[in-house]
């Protein structure tokens, strides 16, 4: 689960509106820099899923909400002294965003992890990657995204082996709620970000977050969140998994354009099923893993779709004015 930039406005999965897109005398430093970009957001999707690889092996030794809420803290420290946001000069409706961002926050993690302990990584992630692509669908209200939510349930019929036998029903239950707030992390991401420059509403709502879960992370583990091992692969969690994937993707959106970002966070249920793999030993049947290629397959499909919807050139050309379409932002940080 990755935090792009919270100040800028995203497009469907998760994207930024203002990726510094090159002008007509740009295409040659595009081509001498494409790959650059790319890296950092493969590398940033990389670092998520094997930071929350790492995270299930500490599940038995720490709790869920243990590990979460060691994510929470160590990611809430350094973003705080990173970006030293500003106290002051905020309303009361300003602070009211935030805290429901940071609520969102939580539970979208807690709810993330809840899933992973029960489930393997990879379906985890491809249910919870249902909630951004179904707020795209619903934002967009164009007729073809319908298609792709279509594509999407069969891949959610698959991996249930036609009724979730295959899959722990508790598990699947978390990471579909995972996928709502992660929904609704997208549209409060964006509200902070437009009330707090930079990313300093992100740096409150991580510490807003991390204060909530002391509590539930300290009642299920108690002294265990002190053991220095224990300290210490957390702290590797909440870098992997927050901090790193924040700032490669940050680097990237300057350079990369909006649509290829989208589609590139598209793939992370099959990295994820990559990590589980390599770490895990969460080998995926076949019908799992057509499964997870129906719903990257959908996202895929809605990207392209809302893009193409954006792109008035050709009616403009007509002389007509064109439709204003509403942005609809997916899948950014979990």
């Amino acid at each position: 689960m990755t935090t792009p930039d919270a100040t800028t406005s995203v497009t469907p999965a998760g994207s930024a509106a203002t990726s510094a897109a090159p002008g007509p005398t740009g295409a040659g430093p595009r081509r001498r820099g494409g790959l650059g970009p790319v890296g950092l957001v493969l590398a940033g999707g990389l670092s998520v899923q094997f930071g929350g690889a790492l995270a299930v092996t500490l599940m038995p030794r720490a709790g869920a909400l243990g590990i979460v809420t060691l994510r929470l803290a160590v990611a809430a420290i350094v973003l705080l002294i990173v970006c030293r946001p500003r106290l002051r000069g905020h309303s009361r409706t300003d602070w009211g965003t935030v805290l429901v961002f940071g609520i969102t926050m939580g539970a979208m993690n807690g709810l993330f992890y809840q899933a992973v302990d029960r489930i393997p990584l990879g379906p985890a992630v491809t249910l919870e990657v249902l909630g951004p692509l179904a707020l795209s669908v619903v934002a967009s209200r164009r007729a073809i995204n319908f298609v792709w939510a279509g594509l999407a349930l069969a891949g959610v019929f698959l991996l249930g082996g036609g009724g979730f036998d295959s899959l722990d029903p508790v598990g699947a239950a978390y990471a579909l709620a995972a996928g709502v707030m992660w929904a609704a992390y997208i549209v409060f991401s964006a509200r902070t970000g437009r009330r707090f420059p930079q990313a300093d509403g992100l740096a409150l709502a991580m510490a807003v977050a991390a204060v909530l879960f002391l509590p539930l992370g300290v009642a299920e583990s108690g002294m265990k969140l002190l053991e220095p091992e224990i300290l210490l692969l957390g702290g590797a969690v909440a870098i992997l998994s927050s901090v790193l994937p924040y700032t490669l993707e940050l680097l990237a959106l300057r350079r990369l354009p909006a649509p290829t970002f989208a589609i590139l966070m598209s793939l992370e249920p099959a990295i994820a099923a990559t990590a589980g793999f390599l770490i895990l030993n969460q080998a995926l049947t076949a019908m799992e893993a057509a499964a997870i290629a129906l719903v990257i397959a959908a996202s895929m499909g809605a990207v392209r779709t809302q893009t193409r919807g954006l792109n008035p050139g050709k009616r403009e050309r007509r002389g007509k004015r064109p439709r204003r379409e509403k942005k609809a932002p997916v899948p950014t940080e979990r």
